[in-house]
């Protein structure tokens, strides 16, 4: 047993997927006893038994299923012919068997400033594996954000995707500290399969970098799916309740598999570049300046704000 629990630290610190089996309880003759393990990997391969036979055959099934769903599941098997027709079993017992997912989503995070601080933090607490990328030494330090599973200084942000690998279980924000770097790797995630994106900024910074990202040549469809301003809007002002927006956002597309940035019916606070006019906003969707503001988006921030980066 005490390599499955090995192999759940490795799963869990490398953001790999697989579901535990658990036999919670049994009744009668079974070859399975209480307590009994079985982990299942993502790529079908398994650490420990809950018995062996049809049995650890339909439960390896139902494992792959928990892995890809996120649902944990109760299984119960009646050991006898009627109850597993051509299985040979004839202990006449039952067996009931809890699956749970382990799936430990990666969160890669691109700047290390103060809304990073809080950003490693929250989203740590809320069982993601937390990646932070910067290109400066003084910041990207794994003391300075110790709830990260690693932290890169990196030369450049233009080769950050040198740093990191991209799984199906991985979201992304880009929250550095000026933003010329936020296009360098807004370039480098556009297209990628990544669960969630999102960008820290203004509105106006975000209308004008998109079109700029779609007049050289990026697809309209990548742009849609970046959530720009970041962060559900509950008013957030301090670093500290920006990452509480931006996780919870992350949270709702994960657990509910709402996405914001998708739904029509939430597209009257996304920017749209038809109501760009040479580079400029028009006067119509023109926004006051200042400091936070009914209605604007917990990622939208302007410099001197304390949602601005350092």
């Amino acid at each position: 047993m005490d390599d499955v629990y090995r192999e759940i630290v490795r799963i869990r610190e490398s953001g790999g997927r697989a579901a535990l089996a658990t036999i919670i309880a049994t009744r009668g003759s079974s070859p399975g006893k209480q307590a009994m393990k079985l982990l299942v990997l993502e790529d079908g391969r398994t650490v420990g038994t809950v018995g062996g036979g049809c049995v650890e055959a339909d439960v390896h099934d139902a494992a792959l299923l928990a892995i890809r769903d996120e649902t944990p599941r109760l299984l119960e098997f009646s050991l006898t012919e009627r109850g597993l027709p051509g299985g040979g079993l004839m202990c006449g017992g039952t067996v009931s068997v809890f699956i749970e997912p382990i799936v430990t989503p990666t969160l890669l995070i691109f700047g290390a400033g103060h809304v990073s601080l809080g950003l490693s933090r929250v989203a740590a607490l809320a069982g993601f594996r937390v990646v932070v990328l910067d290109d400066r030494e003084t910041f990207a330090r794994s003391e300075r954000f110790p709830d990260a599973a690693e932290v890169h200084a990196i030369a450049d942000f233009g080769v950050a995707m040198e740093h990191v690998s991209i799984g199906q279980d991985t979201y992304g924000v880009i929250v550095t500290r000026g933003h010329q770097h936020d296009e360098l790797v807004l370039r480098q995630l556009l297209g990628r399969p990544l669960v969630y994106l999102g960008l820290i900024g203004s509105r106006t910074k975000i209308v004008k970098l998109f079109q700029e990202l779609e007049e050289s040549g990026v697809p309209r469809a990548h742009l849609d799916r970046v959530h720009a301003p970041i962060g559900l809007d509950i008013g957030a002002e301090t670093p500290e309740e920006i990452a509480v927006a931006i996780v919870a956002e992350m949270i709702a597309r994960r657990r509910q598999g709402v996405d914001e940035g998708h739904d029509p019916a939430q597209r009257r606070r996304r920017p749209s570049l038809s109501r760009v006019r040479g580079g400029k906003e028009s006067k119509k969707s023109k926004e006051p300046a200042g400091p936070a503001r009914k209605g604007r988006s917990p990622g939208e921030t302007s410099a001197g704000t304390p949602g601005s980066r350092a």
